[in-house]
């Protein structure tokens, strides 16, 4: 109930009243119809009102969300443009693309973590691997595996080869355009093991046509109960969560930073919004922006030692 007064308090002060003359932008690194696009929209139309501003979705998708990601570190820093980013975006690009045109850490002020995303190591149905023990044999067994990713130097790409680096099997990487034909290959046996956002898998998991080997998740699914954990699977190191949290450009005052947390943190506490937010796949994970910005440090430190480990690296 605290909480709930002093959010709709500060909401209504009068320097609110007077900051909405223009729309608030929130640029979203990705196409429309995503997860990152479905959070944007559902937590962005019920802060909108606690804020008394509109909210303005832009999709700028492309480059490994670099497109947006630049145009959000370049716009006005008068709190009028905020991002969606995740862990590419605003962790493993500083340590994996040349020329980064921006710094995922001193280009911006941290608002609010909203959700994560478990990854899942996922193999063909009538792969002879029954379980992360007898993957790790499959590639130590003199055979080359291989493996998909919905794009080089994905999440998906970097977990996998940590992976295989960390086990010592011996495999190929196969990048795909996009988690859906990457997906598409693993159940078709074109390729051994796809590490996958558990939302792109569960259903195909569920129908018996793609086998989950580990999840990353602290504990096991209700759903899928059968399924282990990595840390159960021996291979705690996967436990890499995707996460989504907002950022504004560097140089936004700090009254505004803490508006624009309170509201979305409060949107996305609303019953109706978290329940979409599960539908599309996301597990609510809210953090303010002082946590937040630990957090994102802990998180660039753990993908420069993937980076150092796979050597993985791309052009911008």
């Amino acid at each position: 109930m605290k909480r709930r007064l002093f959010t709709a308090a500060l909401l209504s002060a009068p320097a609110i009243a007077r900051a909405q003359t223009a729309p608030l932008r929130l640029i979203v690194p990705a196409p429309p119809g995503g997860s990152t696009d479905i959070l944007a929209r559902v937590v962005g139309e019920r802060a909108s009102t606690l804020l008394r501003q509109p909210v303005v979705v832009d999709n700028r998708g492309g480059a490994g969300g670099i497109i947006g990601t630049e145009a959000a570190a370049r716009a006005t820093p008068d709190g009028n443009t905020i991002i969606l980013g995740h862990n590419q975006t605003h962790a493993s690009n500083q340590w994996m693309t040349r020329n980064l045109p921006y710094h995922v850490v001193d280009s911006f002020s941290p608002i609010a973590r909203l959700a994560t995303v478990h990854h899942a190591t996922v193999v063909p149905a009538n792969s002879p691997a029954r379980d992360t023990a007898g993957l790790i044999e499959m590639g130590r067994g003199g055979r080359r595996v291989s493996y998909a990713s919905s794009q080089a130097g994905s999440a998906s790409h970097v977990i996998a080869e940590t992976f295989v680096r960390r086990s010592g099997m011996d495999a190929v990487h196969i990048p795909y355009r996009g988690g859906g034909p990457a997906t598409t290959d693993t159940v078709a046996g074109v390729v051994d093991f796809y590490v996958s956002t558990w939302p792109g898998v569960v259903a195909l998991v569920r129908e018996g046509q793609l086998r989950a080997l580990s999840i990353g998740a602290p504990q096991r699914l209700d759903d899928v109960p059968n399924v282990p954990t990595v840390r159960e699977a021996g291979v705690p190191f996967m436990a890499v969560d995707a996460w989504f949290g907002l950022f504004a450009p560097r140089g936004v005052e700090p009254g505004r930073i803490t508006r624009l947390s309170l509201a979305f943190l409060d949107a996305l506490s609303q019953p109706d919004v978290a329940a979409r937010a599960v539908q599309a796949g996301l597990n609510a994970a809210p953090m303010g922006p002082v946590d937040f910005a630990v957090f994102q440090l802990e998180e660039v430190r753990r993908w420069q030692e993937m980076a150092t480990l796979t050597g993985i690296m791309m052009e911008s």
